[in-house]
């Protein structure tokens, strides 16, 4: 095939069509196939309506051509793109209902968007599914897990052994690394030695609890895939004896999933996608959790689209700093680029030295780090994430 018709091909898949589509190509094979797989979700439509008056698709509402649909997709796209077509499938067909068969859900290319709508389904599920659905839901998370667990424990650990420092050492405890830097200005060229004025250790109690996580989770349906992440980061953070983990989901009610976090499958399906937002109610229940201030972190993963009392929400979170905690505010805690979020909110927040920012999985542990350092926050350019 010459370059110019390659291009042409190419042309011809981009704009589908039934050969009106002005590049006088005729496909064949599997490349017909493809072409008929991209048609039944963003063909034509007799009705013209759709995007740009023509767009429709060809799925219908059976089971089994949607399975058999699914099957195709999966063999002629990679997964990042068959994920993109079955999400796309959900939204534009109305497709959810279908996932509540269990031949559907062993069909789909399992993501964290599908666990998003899984989870909003969950209590229209029939028994006959809930089973294949949790396994679903357990692939995706185990997949999460395997990711992000090693990274975020050694980060983590890292800063709480930093944070854990003493400044008057047992010979055994003492960072050299870290006490000869902090004591360059007491070299001596003459003697080519550092004088150690002032000795950096490690913490003794390695196995004791050395920081409180609070995470506080908006659990409203645009927050489906934070829900996910944040399950999984709270099951990876209470893995680790030196942090005293708690989870709390909310809409408008709150909920303590705490006793869940060894199974982050069962934090998922204990929560309720969907419903309002009560950020205050929320606080004042992680608020009343609260021990040791001083060693605490609050993580609250929300877009910040109060429903409750909103003078009462900046109240708590300025005593709850003036006390000592460290406040972390996500818009949101996933892959998909800069949230939607209460703008107002968000820079009353920032007035109180507690910014929102969105944050992806793979940053989540130098946040974490750095607030558990006590650190400036590693906060990204959010214009950039569009």
């Amino acid at each position: 095939m010459s370059e110019a018709q390659e291009r042409l091909r190419r042309w011809r898949l981009v704009l589908g069509g039934d050969g009106a589509d002005g590049t006088g190509c005729e496909l064949r094979g599997q490349d017909a196939a493809m072409d008929g797989a991209l048609s039944s979700l963003y063909g034509r439509r007799p009705d013209g309506a759709g995007s740009g008056g023509s767009r429709t698709a060809g799925l219908g509402a059976s089971a089994p051509n949607v399975a058999r649909w699914l099957g195709d997709i999966r063999t002629y796209f990679p997964t990042s793109v068959v994920q993109v077509m079955q999400r796309d499938a959900i939204e534009r067909l109305g497709l959810s209902a279908l996932l509540l068969e269990p031949e559907m859900l062993e069909a789909v290319e399992a993501d964290v968007h599908l666990v998003g709508t899984l989870l909003s389904l969950n209590k229209v599920m029939p028994e006959t599914t809930k089973e294949t659905a949790r396994a679903v839901v357990r692939k995706v998370v185990e997949q999460l897990e395997k990711r992000l667990s090693t990274r975020t424990r050694a980060t983590l650990s890292g800063a709480l052994d930093r944070s854990a420092r003493i400044s008057r050492p047992r010979h055994r405890d003492i960072d050299w690394d870290r006490t000869i830097r902090a004591n360059l200005k007491n070299y001596l060229p003459e003697h080519r030695t550092v004088v150690p004025e002032r000795l950096v250790g490690y913490g003794r109690a390695a196995q004791s609890v050395k920081k409180d996580v609070v995470l506080c989770i908006d659990q409203s349906g645009s927050m489906a895939a934070s829900v996910v992440y944040a399950s999984v980061f709270g099951a990876v953070l209470a893995s680790m004896r030196a942090i005293a983990t708690r989870l709390v989901v909310f809409d408008t009610a709150v909920v303590d999933l705490t006793d869940e976090l060894d199974d982050p499958v069962d934090v998922l399906f204990g929560t309720q996608l969907g419903g309002g937002t009560d950020i205050n109610r929320a606080l004042a229940y992680c608020q009343s959790q609260i021990t040791r201030p001083a060693d605490t972190v609050v993580v609250l993963i929300s877009d910040l689209y109060e429903g409750g009392i909103r003078d009462e929400m900046l109240k708590r979170v300025a005593a709850m700093k003036a006390a000592g905690v460290q406040f972390v505010t996500l818009l949101a805690l996933s892959d998909e680029g800069a949230p939607a979020y209460d703008r107002e909110h968000a820079a009353a927040l920032a007035a109180l030295g507690a910014p929102a920012f969105a944050c992806t999985p793979d940053l989540f542990p130098e946040v974490m780090a750095a607030a558990i350092e006590k650190r400036p926050l590693p906060i990204p350019d959010m214009t950039e994430q569009r």
